[in-house]
């Protein structure tokens, strides 16, 4: 069993603040806060699928301990990652 340390804890909690801070700013964003119907916003929308392109490269590299692995698998997560968004905001301005 391994233990952690008292400042890869501390770390851990930071990354879970600051994961919730986007999450709480994404729903800001979102336009259903103000009156008459919503229509879709290519800023708004850029935002939101930046944020959770931040978010999820935060929970891979922290939660699912990729930062400490081998230098192979955070280049493979990390390209994932923009293949993955790159492709969802291309075929949304597209």
């Amino acid at each position: 069993m391994t233990t952690t340390t008292p400042q890869r804890g501390r770390t851990t909690t930071y990354v879970w603040l600051i994961l919730s801070a986007i999450t709480i700013a994404s729903l800001f964003l979102a336009p259903a806060h103000e009156p008459g119907v919503a229509q879709a916003s290519v800023p708004i929308t850029v935002a939101v699928l930046l944020l959770a392109a931040i978010k999820a490269r935060l929970i891979i590299q922290y939660f699912m301990e990729v930062r400490t692995a081998p230098v192979w698998p955070r280049v493979a997560t990390d390209g994932w990652l923009v293949l993955i968004f790159g492709g969802v905001l291309g075929i949304y301005l597209y």
